[in-house]
């Protein structure tokens, strides 16, 4: 007896010892990504991530970045985290649009709101939290934003674009929202290919025209030199979302903090993405300006026209659904609409360096 109460302290601190080192293990998901190993959205989104998780949480948690096709293929990122294939994934939403049109309205569209303002509303308007919402319910997952994208080149074409009726007949490499408007109210033609096939279609006139990312990741992917036209402005994108999903359960099953730390880093990710592709853009501009690509500007009447095309394709798309029980699109729509209206209302007092 006199022995097991000498003993007793050892095998208390031995196992205060145990729960210690348990709960300061590291772990370590495995995430594949939509997009090229190397790519700008590469280096801006998974690798900024990655190194944001590992300093907020002290290497707590370690990000292993895959690029597309490494171990998944580059549409298939949501499948393989709920097949547990993967411990988290990155992607956009704009993939699984064909799925549910409802992604559409957090993947943007055309007649959608700008950078600037889908930052508000995702943090500040209640977007993200819809998000997670949908995720939840629809696929057993637990989104976090990481990265929001500017405005998108509306194509790299090797034909001229002007009007709406130069969208007939067009092969054109784009997904989403926009791919449906293309085909169903100018009969375009749309294909999906991932990133790094893009630039080898259109070189060899796979199709006609390219629409992929913003000038900065598009100059970084040297399609300007393949096409001799650059289509202005992104109405078809005006901004983008790419989001991490892990299964619920298993981020339900994390520790509070690490939780929140995580949260922080995606936010933080977030932001300082954001701030590179502006930054990039801009000396991407500069720098198609000195080539021989022409960058063709649309008539205003023409990117109104556009807009109202997207607005009206995600209205019936929000209408149809609801039709058959599932009211989900329509309320993040009024939500989205409503922000997108207050946005455009009341934000004349900022000062644009382009005015």
């Amino acid at each position: 007896m006199k022995l097991k109460f000498l003993l007793m302290p050892a095998i208390f601190m031995a196992s205060i010892g145990s729960i210690s080192a348990a709960q300061s293990a590291e772990i370590t998901w495995r995430m594949p990504a939509a997009i090229s190993e190397g790519s700008f959205f590469y280096k801006n989104f998974m690798e900024r991530f990655a190194a944001n998780v590992d300093i907020i949480t002290s290497g707590k948690l370690k990000i292993q970045p895959f690029g597309a096709g490494v171990i998944v293929p580059a549409f298939k990122v949501f499948e393989a985290v709920q097949d547990g294939i993967v411990d988290a994934g990155h992607s956009t939403p704009s993939y699984l649009v064909n799925q549910d049109p409802t992604n559409a309205i957090f993947a943007s569209f055309p007649g959608g709101m700008g950078g600037e303002a889908t930052l508000h509303w995702v943090y500040n308007g209640g977007g993200e939290k819809m998000l997670q919402d949908f995720r939840r319910e629809k696929m057993g997952l637990h989104s976090l934003v990481v990265g929001i994208g500017t405005s998108e080149i509306l194509a790299h074409s090797n034909v001229e674009i002007r009007t709406t009726a130069d969208f007939k007949g067009l092969k054109y490499r784009t997904s989403g929202a926009w791919a449906a408007v293309v085909k169903e109210n100018y009969e375009g033609v749309p294909t999906v290919v991932p990133g790094g096939e893009i630039y080898t279609l259109l070189q060899r006139k796979g199709v006609d025209a390219i629409e992929w990312s913003t000038p900065g990741a598009n100059l970084s992917e040297g399609f300007h030199e393949v096409a001799p036209y650059i289509i202005l402005p992104g109405v078809h994108q005006p901004s983008f979302l790419w989001e991490v999903v892990i299964k619920a359960e298993k981020w339900d099953a994390l520790p509070e903090q690490l939780r929140r730390q995580i949260e922080a880093a995606a936010k933080l990710t977030t932001y300082e993405s954001y701030a590179h592709f502006g930054h990039a853009d801009v000396y991407a501009m500069a720098e198609y300006k000195k080539t021989k690509v022409e960058i063709i500007e649309l008539d205003k009447a023409v990117v109104e026209e556009l807009r109202v095309a997207g607005r009206e394709w995600a209205r019936n798309k929000a209408k149809e659904l609801s039709a058959n029980g599932d009211d989900t699109m329509q309320k993040v729509m009024d939500s989205y609409f409503a922000y997108q209206t207050n946005w455009s209302e009341n934000s004349g007092y900022l000062v644009t360096d382009n005015k």
